[in-house]
């Protein structure tokens, strides 16, 4: 096997690690008290937490999130693909993975309905 190529296959088997999310205060904290007079002031109502957690995702999970947070009621995988500008028939496989990620983190609620039916809401 040529070195390169087993390079790339470990590369890829290799869990992508998410960054750990800073705490903002925290970070103001650890600066000099001479910088921090110099930097202006942030707002409390500016959603800080939502910048960095939407950093740790990727482009196709940050748009599923985008679409479940649109829909306050919930809205069911084969939606969210559609929404998204899948084809009628990959729409629900094509946001399943997406959702299953949103769902380890926290961000997303499942909700079961009768029988097979769930949606989906913003935790």
């Amino acid at each position: 096997m040529r070195l390169a190529h087993k390079r790339n296959v470990q590369n890829k088997l290799q869990k992508r690690m998410k960054p750990f999310a800073i705490n903002p205060t925290l970070k103001q904290s650890a600066v000099k008290p001479s910088a921090v007079k110099t930097q202006p002031l942030v707002s409390s109502s500016q959603p800080k937490a939502a910048t960095i957690v939407n950093e740790n995702l990727t482009p196709k999970q940050a748009q599923v999130l985008e679409i479940v947070t649109q829909h306050a009621d919930g809205i069911n995988p084969k939606s969210i693909g559609l929404e998204a500008g899948q084809e009628d028939t990959k729409a629900a496989s094509w946001a399943t993975g997406a959702l299953k990620k949103l769902l380890e983190d926290n961000l997303v609620e499942k909700v079961q309905l009768a029988g097979n039916k769930v949606l989906y809401k913003r935790a």
